[in-house]
């Protein structure tokens, strides 16, 4: 995606799931969605993203860069982003995070125990 829409993404996701482990991760994400969500239909739209760009430091993405930022994570095909497809695309956009994936599933696994 950086190529796409020109931005530098620095991988601080797994700083992040060592600091606050995979449950405390999950729910910094979650938190990220809402940030970001259209509070009446609870997805991120292409106008909820635009809206919020300014608070991601994005401010001067083209309407064009946001569609394809949608488009990246839209595994549905209906034009936004649910909370599972927005946690699955900052997954893939993590290559730390894909690598410690499976270690991740099993720290969450145990604590629901």
């Amino acid at each position: 995606m950086e190529s796409q829409i020109g931005v530098v993404f620095e991988d601080f996701f797994p700083a992040m799931v060592e600091k606050l482990g995979a449950e405390g991760f999950m729910k910094e994400l979650c938190n990220g969605f809402r940030l970001l969500m259209d509070r009446e239909k609870e997805v991120i739209t292409f106008e909820s993203l635009k809206r919020s760009s300014a608070l991601l430091g994005l401010q001067d993405l083209s309407d064009e860069e946001v569609v394809c930022m949608l488009r990246e994570g839209d595994l549905n095909g209906d034009g936004t982003l649910d909370e599972m497809e927005f946690c699955t695309l900052m997954f893939r956009l993590s290559p730390g995070l894909m690598k410690s994936s499976r270690n991740l599933l099993i720290e969450s696994i145990f604590n629901e125990m």
